[in-house]
């Protein structure tokens, strides 16, 4: 198991504590979810707002110091983060499509990542005023209070959670028989960290993801003694030189075998198109 060299878990998580409060009151206080003006990234078509750039420069100016990396949606990657041993991998503001229709399913996302494991982990939905924060050394807490993964057993009966916008594309009709109940959420770090406090038993998407959107859910997610795997049966690496990332799952302890089952023939296809377009 990785250890920090240079500073204890207990000094990593206040920081992203008090990064993420700084960062819920800025957007809070300057702009207004549901009434903002967005516009299209010329790299790859993705919504942007002023508030994702807004908290990008929060959260840097409050996480960032020497020797260490830096990996986010809203700054120009730098590749030297790869010499790094330890690299801060961070979403401002995940679930933009949210935030823009004013829906209270966005967040804040921050991880510490340590020679490629994720070891520690901030997510903050400031619409609700959650917060999630964890490492592998300390445990998982909710609000203040500590949490712990589903211990459901079986898929019968369990609360998975879907991505919104792949519900609204009609990407999970053919998971509508089955006998788990499907809620519709936006931001993926938001689904993840819901899953590492025990308030859903699952979630998994089979679209690809990049490092930003999943590395502190899966430290979240560890850290409360879940699972979490890219597919088809990958564990959870971070600092890469392409940040895009297959699809993944996450779930309590004991739902492993049974995701793993139901999501294989899924996956099959969909990894021989992931691997024929690398």
């Amino acid at each position: 198991m990785p250890h920090l060299t240079l500073s204890s878990d207990e000094e990593i998580l206040e920081r992203i504590e008090k990064a993420l409060g700084e960062a819920a009151a800025s957007v809070l206080s300057q702009f207004i979810p549901g009434n903002v003006t967005a516009e299209r990234k010329p790299s790859d078509g993705n919504l942007v707002t002023e508030a994702d750039r807004s908290l990008n420069r929060v959260l840097q100016n409050f996480l960032l110091r020497d020797q260490e990396g830096w990996l986010s949606e809203e700054s120009a990657d730098d590749l030297t983060r790869r010499n790094k041993s330890r690299v801060w991998v961070v979403d401002p503001l995940d679930g933009t499509q949210e935030f823009i229709a004013g829906i209270p399913e966005w967040s804040i996302s921050v991880a510490m990542v340590e020679h490629g494991k994720a070891i520690a982990g901030g997510v903050c939905n400031p619409a609700t005023g959650e917060i999630f924060l964890g490492s592998r050394e300390t445990g998982v807490t909710y609000n203040g209070y500590e949490a712990h993964a589903s211990k459901k057993d079986c898929l019968d009966g369990a609360v998975v959670l879907a991505s919104r916008s792949e519900v609204e594309r009609g990407e999970w009709a053919h998971f509508q028989r089955e006998s788990f109940a499907i809620h519709p959420v936006g931001s993926v770090a938001y689904k993840l960290a819901r899953v590492a406090a025990g308030l859903a038993d699952a979630t998994w998407t089979l679209t690809p993801k990049n490092e930003w959107d999943v590395a502190a859910g899966a430290a979240l997610v560890e850290a409360a003694g879940g699972h979490m795997y890219f597919l088809p049966n990958l564990r959870p690496a971070f600092n890469n030189k392409v940040t895009l990332l297959p699809g993944l799952f996450a779930c309590g302890a004991l739902l492993r075998d049974s995701i793993t089952s139901l999501l294989c023939p899924h996956v099959e296809a969909r990894s021989a198109r992931w691997n024929d377009s690398k």
